[in-house]
């Protein structure tokens, strides 16, 4: 059993002048998980979730420090008095950005890392991972580079990993969130499985869909306190009214309403010609013959994890020079150097792009018009920033922010450059509700710019939300391009619903 008793804790964090202030966290939190319950925790970014599941594996206070007050107890052990490695025993943790976790580039060898440490043998290890590769699907992904999968392959990894070790208590943080749909209900297979094993199982997440069924409670958290309890048959009832009311994503894919589509798109189109490129094991990456995509439109680019939607982002704005093709933008043929001056990427893994020591001064590095003023950029930074409730984050380091505030700081910066296009990979990847919604306002503030938006993602209702057309990748092919209209919606529905 896990006991949280009048527990309150808060991060230290540094400012842009060197003052430690202490920020988010949770506050006065009474909970009681009992063995064998599956408890699911949602709420805005930032609201603490994340933090309950640091306070059960141990991660506060031995990694992350701040004021702490309350116990927090498991089976009556104090958990803040534990070594962490005792506490690993009990508790295996998933965590958001899966590469957080990792300490080998094989694979194979990273899903027996914690089995190796456990000292259990070798022979035993191998039928672990053979077991566990059949029960999540996932014998495809073994003996392979860690830097060659996507965000979606690496965190089923992560999950196998845990699997290996068959913990009475897992903690999951935003395990979905780099997921296709397909992935997902593995994923929730697994989860299905750990539950029928007796598990206790406490999940941070945004997406609620694929957790429906399972979820014994919910609880709803807004500023570190818990503002909504549900019990399974509450959760099971919520229709898309509810949640939106609530706050929370939708709880069924097939209830996302059709937001109506934009109207003011341009004739002009980008066009793509022989546009290819290899990895290099020579198996993966992109063949595209021919493509024509609108300008000035929103586009999802959908498909499976691995499917080359990241990799066709990154050629597209000239991050591989040895890719072969023609890009043709506003009827002039752009090569890499002349596709990386007009596009703008916003990364699935935005630590990959945060430099500064502040979220304004990360707003501004994207502002390269050498004729502004600092105190220009300053002020138009702080307006998005505000657009994005991000203001009162303006002086903290990035790196000090959730997932979702240093998701939201990435996209800040997209909009602050003057590109002409602009791509996001996996934008909301760890947004609550309502600042997918802010974000998918700020995108469309773009399209009314004339900006052409490409957008990888695999959130329906995010692309319910802006986008107005679809391109669907398969193994490195087009396999559909289309609008997204009123008739085209159905179509797109079914993917991820049956993905």
């Amino acid at each position: 059993m896990i006991v949280f008793d009048n527990v309150s804790f808060e991060y230290t964090a540094v400012n842009a002048d060197g003052i430690t202030e202490y920020k988010n966290g949770i506050n006065g939190l009474d909970l009681t998980v009992r063995d064998g319950e599956f408890v699911v925790l949602t709420g805005s970014s930032g609201c603490g979730k994340t933090t309950v599941t640091r306070l059960i594996n141990g991660l506060i206070p031995h990694y992350y420090s701040g004021k702490l007050e309350g116990s927090v107890t498991i089976d009556g052990k104090s958990v803040p008095d534990t070594p962490i490695y005792e506490t690993a025993k009990k508790v295996g943790s998933v965590f958001q950005d899966p590469r957080s976790q990792f300490f080998n580039v094989n694979t194979t060898d990273e899903i027996a890392f914690a089995a190796e440490n456990r000292c259990i043998p070798p022979e035993r290890i191998k039928s672990l991972i053979d077991s566990t590769a059949a029960e999540m699907q996932l014998a495809h992904l073994l003996d392979r580079s860690i830097f060659g999968l996507s965000g979606g392959e690496k965190q089923l990894v992560a999950c196998a990993g845990i699997n290996v070790l068959s913990p009475d208590i897992i903690v999951l943080d935003e395990p979905s969130s780099n997921l296709d749909s397909g992935a997902v209900e593995k994923l929730k297979a697994v989860l299905g499985a750990w539950k029928s094993q007796g598990k206790t199982i406490i999940i941070a997440e945004h997406r609620l869909y694929f957790l429906r069924d399972l979820a014994d409670r919910m609880l709803i958290f807004e500023n570190g306190r818990v503002v909504r309890e549900l019990d399974s048959a509450a959760v099971s009832a919520l229709s898309y009214a509810e949640t939106d009311s609530l706050g929370i994503r939708p709880m069924s894919l097939s209830d996302i309403p059709q937001c109506s589509r934009l109207n003011n798109r341009r004739a002009e189109v980008i066009s793509f010609e022989n546009f290819c490129f290899t990895y290099k094991d020579g198996k993966h990456g992109i063949n595209i013959p021919k493509l024509e995509l609108p300008a000035g439109g929103i586009v999802a680019v959908i498909g499976k994890n691995g499917a080359g939607k990241s990799t066709l982002a990154r050629n597209i704005c000239g991050l591989e020079k040895k890719c072969r093709g023609v890009m043709t933008l506003d009827g002039k043929p752009l090569n890499a150097k002349q596709r990386l001056n007009n596009c703008y990427m916003i990364m699935q893994d935005v630590n990959h792009q945060l430099f500064t020591e502040s979220v304004r001064d990360e707003v501004m590095l994207s502002m390269t018009d050498k004729t502004v003023t600092d105190d220009v950029k300053s002020a138009k930074a702080d307006e998005i920033l505000l657009q994005l409730d991000l203001a009162r984050f303006a002086d903290t380091h990035p790196m000090a922010l959730s997932g979702g505030q240093k998701q939201r700081t990435a996209i800040a910066s997209g909009i602050a450059s003057d590109k002409s296009v602009i791509i996001f990979d996996e934008p909301t990847s760890g947004l609550d509700l309502a600042h997918m919604k802010q974000v998918a306002a700020e995108i469309t503030k773009l399209h009314e710019m004339g900006k052409t938006i490409l957008i990888v993602t695999h959130d329906l209702e995010f692309i319910m939300a802006c986008c107005d057309h679809v391109l669907m990748l398969e193994q490195g092919s087009v396999v559909r391009n289309y609008p997204l209209t009123a008739e085209t919606s159905g179509m797109l529905k079914s993917f991820f619903m049956n993905a």
